[in-house]
């Protein structure tokens, strides 16, 4: 059986990402974030850019993590919705199996 450590399974590999200047939102980031943090390959990380932003724009990660909170909860409650649905009619259809004359008379 394969393992892997804690901290494998808690990690983001997207966060290691190379974060290429494509467009001018992008390169900015690349360009003030390597000015920020000055790496030594001189390449720019997406954890770089979410550190950096975190420190000096927090109420913007914050709002995106409150929207993902949220949407995650009404996610998980509408599968909770979907079980709860899932299970009644799986135990209405026991109920109509167990009314059966027939089965009744194998039992």
């Amino acid at each position: 059986m394969k393992t892997i450590s804690a901290k494998k399974f808690n990690s983001n590999s997207t966060l290691s990402e190379l974060v290429e200047p494509e467009n001018d939102l992008k390169n900015f980031l690349v360009e003030y974030v390597g000015e920020e943090v000055n790496p030594t390959d001189g390449n720019v990380t997406l954890e770089m850019i979410v550190d950096v932003v975190a420190a000096e724009f927090p109420e913007f990660l914050l709002a995106i993590a409150e929207e993902n909170w949220i949407r995650g909860y009404q996610q998980a409650l509408d599968d909770v919705d979907v079980g709860r649905e899932f299970v009644e009619k799986e135990d209405k259809n026991d109920r109509q199996r167990k009314s059966c004359k027939l089965c009744e008379t194998e039992e």
